[in-house]
């Protein structure tokens, strides 16, 4: 049975916390329309204030093999399309919890926590230190389907995301694509892309998944094993959204990678990752002491 975008939404003014998660627990994705909403206005200033600092550093610019290039303030960077003004494009925007007390806040939306107690439980810790990703305008970059787990795979039941449109987005600007129900598929074999770690586009076209339109702060929720990605910014106008992750604070990252070859060497020393410097904040609740971790 196919699945419309309607079966995996609701609204953040009447929200059920416990159907919201049941939905994303079927699905593995979940829509919340006007969630983000009221920390909109400063995130999308912090966002433009970032980018006007990320290209004055351009010239900064030291490469990452195999990745693309990074700012100083974080920034990442991928090549341009032809016939851009620039041969580098954002993909990944320094935008991050320690520079945008806005974005550190929306972290926090008691709404967002609530559908994330329902599915994870009382105690929710942050993965990593929220992210930014940042489509520029005329060819901004595309992201290939893929798994978040094929990045960061977790001893559990890994992180949940919630990726909120900092504009209106639609087909034309890149709109979010979800596979509803892959979650249960298992962790997939990909293939290095222009866009780092992604699914072979012959087995994985766009018409498998269901794209998400939507306005500024709405938000979309998704399984770290949910196949998801997104296409061009085809518009004159930039595309951000931003990122919070959360997950058991037991759990922890196994296998970490960003191309195939960095994965096939984390895989063989998955046995041996602990949880050891990778405490997060707590977004919820209280971490419990256990020793030897």
């Amino acid at each position: 049975m196919s699945v419309a975008v309607a079966d995996i939404e609701v609204f953040a003014e009447s929200l059920d916390p416990k159907r919201a998660a049941e939905i994303f627990k079927e699905h593995g994705c979940l829509v919340v329309r006007g969630l983000m909403k009221p920390y909109l206005a400063e995130i999308q200033m912090d966002v433009a204030a970032t980018v006007e600092r990320a290209i004055e550093l351009l010239p900064e610019a030291k490469e990452v093999p195999g990745i693309g290039w990074s700012t100083p303030d974080g920034t990442l960077w991928l090549p341009a399309p032809p016939n851009y003004p620039r041969d580098k494009q954002i993909m990944v925007l320094g935008l991050r919890y320690n520079t945008s007390s806005a974005f550190f806040r929306s972290a926090f939306e008691p709404k967002l926590l609530d559908i994330v107690e329902n599915i994870l439980g009382p105690d929710i810790e942050l993965f990593l230190d929220g992210q930014s990703l940042y489509k520029e305008p005329v060819g901004g970059h595309p992201k290939h389907l893929h798994q978040d787990s094929a990045y960061f795979e977790h001893r559990y039941d890994g992180p949940v995301a919630a990726l909120n449109y900092a504009v209106d987005t639609n087909l034309q600007n890149g709109a979010l694509y979800v596979v509803p129900g892959s979650h249960r598929m298992g962790q997939l074999k990909h293939i290095d892309t222009f866009s780092h770690l992604g699914l072979d586009p012959d087995e994985w076209p766009w018409e498998k998944a269901l794209p998400i339109e939507g306005s500024a702060g709405d938000s979309i929720f998704f399984h770290y094993k949910c196949i998801h990605g997104s296409q061009e910014n085809h518009s004159n106008a930039p595309r951000p959204v931003f990122i919070h992750r959360y997950r058991r604070p037991d759990d922890y990252v196994t296998i970490g990678a960003a191309t195939t070859a960095a994965r096939e060497d984390a895989e063989k020393h998955a046995a041996e990752a602990k949880k050891q410097n990778q405490m997060g904040i707590m977004a919820r609740g209280f971490r419990k002491y256990e020793g030897g971790i």
